[in-house]
């Protein structure tokens, strides 16, 4: 069978699941009467509210007798566990670059795994359309990373096409594109003509396959994704499971192979192709599936180690049980070892008392794994996010990130400042003409936690902040973690615009009026440094007294709208996030009022 297996990666927003849209319209993989949404590929709620992609799937076309086997990859850095495994699934690679934006953070991230893996790359220059496309500048700024990631002559000889991926449109000239006019055919022909096949394989030969993904089906229960290495593999063969620690003899019920966006159950499994095994439970990600009598596995997949945790706990609140379904620690702890069955790069550690640390590669991985959660009907509490520290050579250090920050000119000096109170070191400046900056720094990755909300402020939501792990360093020292207190409420019951009315002053609200809270729940956001405990719940002593003045008019500002994020950045050591399907709440640690102290400690 000719073949070629191929993984899109990129930046996040620079086009990859459009393009794969366009490749499947190109190839007829929908039939007449089906209705397509745009980015079919991103399946997930939170995908498709987000814009962006979390996991990565994988489909199939055949073009020119040749099937086409296409991977579509995260472009956020905090999913690059992701691409890590999607890589060691694929002969070769599409890069995919902003026309106006050129090579980011993540670029870097995927090319250097890509190059790692020794895979031939295409180059496509994506969103030529764009008013503010500069194609050449990115193409020479292209030619640079490759030189920086240490390129041999065979890998800087790539192809680069053009394309308008949202119109359906590639090019292998610039000069050659029209809007409106074209197709994708000159993007199929060069996987075909640039990429190599599969090595040459006997379908009758032992196979050998690695996992690189885990899915779920509700009829057959756990598949297993990987791509067969080498020899073929067949429906109810005697196969032998090399799991981390073990092996053992295992039956292979079915075998799928990927048509379009669906699976197809095949007899046999051909070499080098991206299949999915049923009938093995319990098998997990970097196994290996090998036949014939004397089997070998293969090189484990593994992945970049966490650098941020936080602790996950029951919700213990006067609240809890009120919203969700699922609120012991046993269930919580199922949940984690499900998550951890399918996804390498978040570990979990068991801290007893119904507490786990979770660790991860950034605030955006762990808050999509909670979104999840509490839209399935959990209830949690979780901590601030927390940078990891550990020790090499006898030296503590700390995982630090190199951030690129895009800024109009008039907010330079204000993000500066603030990337200086966090310990960041600028490494580079270069103003584009056009009223914006592009501000390169290194900082420590618990210097970000909590900036990405202030800097959209900063930067009145224009700035573009892109991240990725540079390495582990020495510590950076003390970094303030928030310079303004917390209005807490001293008692339970349900607020009033009265009572709010009289703490507006004083801060920013979180909560409106008719809402309940408790104890030691955190209303609003003070002024100051201290923490300020505040009586949400007052109303107004009604007498049949007339007041000496009139009543002023009660009007309230509408409260600030808790977001995961937000409260992930907002909250310090001393607090808790109270989540449940419905309601994020913040909250003291300590409830009691006489029990904690309003004075904050800075870290």
């Amino acid at each position: 069978m000719d073949m070629r297996n191929v993984a899109i990666i990129a930046h996040v927003d620079h086009g990859k699941t459009t393009l794969v849209d366009g490749l499947l319209h190109q190839c007829h993989a929908f039939q007449d009467h089906e209705q397509i949404a745009d980015r079919v590929m991103d399946s997930m709620d939170l995908e498709r509210e987000r814009g962006i992609t979390i996991t990565s799937k994988n489909t199939a076309v055949i073009y020119e007798g040749v099937k086409i086997n296409i991977c579509d990859t995260p472009g956020h850095a905090d999913f690059g566990g992701e691409v890590e495994r999607v890589l060691r699934m694929v002969d070769g690679a599409m890069l995919l670059v902003d026309a106006a934006e050129g090579p980011l953070p993540q670029t870097r991230f995927v090319l250097r795994k890509a190059m790692e893996n020794g895979l031939k790359v295409i180059l496509c220059i994506n969103k030529i359309d764009r008013p503010d496309a500069r194609v050449q500048e990115v193409l020479d700024e292209v030619y640079d990373l490759f030189i920086e990631l240490d390129a041999d002559e065979d890998q800087l000889e790539f192809p680069v096409l053009y394309a308008c991926a949202r119109d359906g449109i590639a090019v292998n000239e610039l000069d050659e594109y029209t809007p409106g006019e074209g197709t994708f055919r000159p993007l199929l022909d060069a996987m075909i003509n640039s990429l190599p096949a599969p090595p040459a394989a006997d379908v009758e030969a032992p196979g050998r396959v690695v996992i690189t993904n885990l899915d779920y089906d509700p009829y057959v229960g756990r598949l297993a994704l990987g791509r067969l290495v080498e020899g073929g593999l067949r429906k109810n063969e005697q196969v032998t499971w090399f799991s981390e620690d073990a092996q053992k003899r295992q039956r292979i019920q079915l075998l799928y192979t990927w048509m379009g966006l669906r699976r197809h159950e095949t007899d046999v499994a051909h070499p080098g192709d991206i299949i999915a095994i049923a009938g093995l439970p319990g098998i997990t990600v970097g196994d290996t599936i090998a036949s014939g009598e004397d089997p070998e596995a293969l090189e484990r997949v593994y992945v970049d180690e966490p650098t941020i945790g936080m602790t996950m706990s029951i919700n213990n609140s006067p609240m809890s049980g009120q919203d969700g379904k699922f609120l012991t620690g046993r269930q919580i702890r199922e949940r984690l070892d499900k998550e951890l069955m399918s996804n390498v790069s978040i570990k979990v550690e068991d801290l007893g008392g119904e507490s786990f640390k979770i660790f991860g590669r950034g605030e955006l991985q762990l808050a999509i794994l909670i979104e999840q959660m509490r839209r399935e009907g959990f209830e949690m509490s979780i901590s601030r996010p927390e940078a990891i520290v550990k020790e090499v050579d006898g030296e503590l250090v700390e995982p630090w990130e190199d951030v690129t920050l895009d800024v109009p000119d008039e907010h330079v000096g204000t993000v500066t400042q603030a990337m200086a109170e966090r310990k960041g070191t600028m490494n580079d400046m270069v103003t584009d003409g056009g009223g914006r900056t592009r501000l390169i720094y290194r900082i420590p990755t618990r210097g970000l936690i909590g900036f990405r909300n202030q800097f959209l402020t900063e930067t009145r939501g224009e700035g573009v902040m892109n991240t990725l792990f540079a390495g582990w360093f020495e510590q950076a020292g003390t970094i303030v973690q928030r310079l303004r207190g917390a209005l807490i409420a001293d008692r339970t019951g349900k607020t009033s615009t009265y009572g709010l009315f009289k703490i507006q002053p004083r801060g920013e609200l979180f909560v409106g009026s008719h809402t309940d809270v408790y104890e030691g729940m955190i209303v609003g956001i003070h002024s100051r440094e201290n923490d300020l405990n505040v009586d949400a719940s007052k109303s107004k002593q009604l007498t049949n007294f007339r007041a000496a003045g009139a009543d002023e008019k009660q009007v309230l500002a509408p409260p600030k709208q808790l977001t995961l994020e937000t409260a992930m950045d907002f909250i310090d050591d001393t607090e808790w996030i109270e989540v449940t399907p419905n309601f994020i709440r913040l909250r003291k640690r300590v409830l009691a009022k006489n029990l904690r102290s309003v004075t904050r400690v800075k870290k």
